[in-house]
């Protein structure tokens, strides 16, 4: 195979070398642990103590405000479970949307089976943008907590996470959001989007895997999920990953410094991708917004197609993309993003994501634009014969 272009950023970013040498001397040279104190575990702190401050500046907070955690699915997990047992007596119920990413919509799904809650799943409109009179109707019902995310992975939609904020407050609702697929693209600076809580992760930020942060607004109730030493001040037991700390505030530091630059480039190649796909592949449709939504994505749907086998014929060209769909099981299961926008069965099985980045080209993009209508067609072709397969 010959030239690889990734275009799948969505889905993770490769780590960059800046990254990579900030974090180095704490695998080498500082790996003490962050708790001892002795200088070996002191110079470690002062690494941890540095990224907590960095990563509070890019957020307008205070440091004692931000806890490392594994990654975003674990501080969606904290930051939904820790509200809603430190809030119980006060009620049972939470808002959130149909479209949101499943670390969110799987905790709720659990503290509905397993504990008694009341979760209300909020529509949204045919571009992904939230019922905001269905929403303030649910959260003014009692919710004690709401959980909007910033940005959609799939589709990119861009929620007006301030709006919803105040209207959660308004109501005596926590609010939180998963910024996990927004951070480095949009604002995230917690006053001016006025949540109580919110959820990155490294690895979309061009950082290593393994490693987020939770946001919590000091007041704000919640109980750790894990026990054990007094960590990340109590909330998160276990030895910090000074390493992988470092890279996080590295890697947020970096996308914000950059931010103009980084989205520019994005938002140039998607728009040529959107135009040109659109114009060169009958039946192909946009999903999302067409304004309000992330620099870098464009997501299609493909009529009278299946997104996995494009996907598929993609790879073999060496273009890296995703589909809103997965196959699970052997049956063709349409992304439930997909399915909240009210898109039929057989267009929303032809989803298609493409996700530019950093190391995205021009040549990458018109390499792109020039096979689909081939990779689509191909498709088609041999449609009636994957319907029977999966039958």
């Amino acid at each position: 195979m010959g030239r690889v272009s990734y275009l799948d950023h969505a889905a993770t970013t490769h780590v960059d070398e800046r990254v990579v040498e900030a974090m180095l001397p704490y695998f080498r040279e500082h790996w003490g642990n962050p708790s001892s104190l002795y200088s070996l575990g002191r110079v470690a702190r002062r690494g941890l103590d540095e990224s907590r401050d960095a990563v509070a500046g890019v957020l307008g907070c205070r440091p004692n405000e931000v806890l490392f955690t594994s990654g975003g699915s674990e501080s969606d997990n904290l930051a939904i479970k820790g509200v809603a047992f430190a809030r119980r007596s006060e009620g049972t119920h939470i808002v959130t949307t149909r479209v949101e990413h499943h670390a969110v919509l799987h905790t709720c799904e659990w503290l509905e089976r397993h504990f008694g809650f009341r979760v209300t799943y909020v529509d949204v409109d045919r571009h992904g943008m939230i019922d905001l009179e269905g929403y303030e109707r649910a959260v003014a019902s009692g919710a004690i907590l709401a959980s909007v995310m910033l940005a959609n992975n799939e589709i990119g939609t861009i929620q007006p996470v301030a709006e919803l904020a105040r209207i959660a407050h308004q109501h005596g609702a926590l609010f939180h959001t998963d910024a996990v697929q927004a951070a480095g693209a949009v604002d995230v600076k917690v006053d001016t989007l006025g949540v109580d809580l919110l959820s990155l992760t490294a690895h979309k930020l061009y950082g290593p895997k393994g490693v987020g942060v939770l946001y919590v607004r000091r007041g704000t109730p919640l109980i750790p999920q894990n026990q054990g030493g007094g960590q990340e001040r109590g909330m998160r037991a276990g030895t910090e990953n000074v390493a992988l700390a470092v890279g996080m505030a590295e890697a947020l530091r970096l996308a914000y410094e950059e931010q103009a630059s980084r989205n520019a480039h994005a938002r140039r190649l998607r728009d040529r991708l959107v135009e040109g796909i659109l114009a060169a592949v009958p039946g192909a449709h946009l999903t999302g917004h067409s304004t309000e939504r992330l620099p870098n994505n464009a997501s299609f749907v493909f009529e009278d197609t299946d997104g996995e086998s494009i996907l598929l014929s993609l790879d073999e060209h060496g273009i890296c993309a995703s589909s809103g769909s997965a196959c699970t099981s052997g049956t063709l299961e349409v992304s439930h993003v997909l399915k909240g926008l009210g898109l039929p069965l057989e267009l929303a099985r032809g989803s298609v994501r493409l996700s530019t980045g950093l190391a995205t080209t021009d040549e990458d993009v018109e390499r792109v634009v020039a096979l689909m209508p081939e990779v689509v067609g191909r498709v088609r072709a041999v449609m009636p014969t994957l319907a029977g397969a999966g039958a």
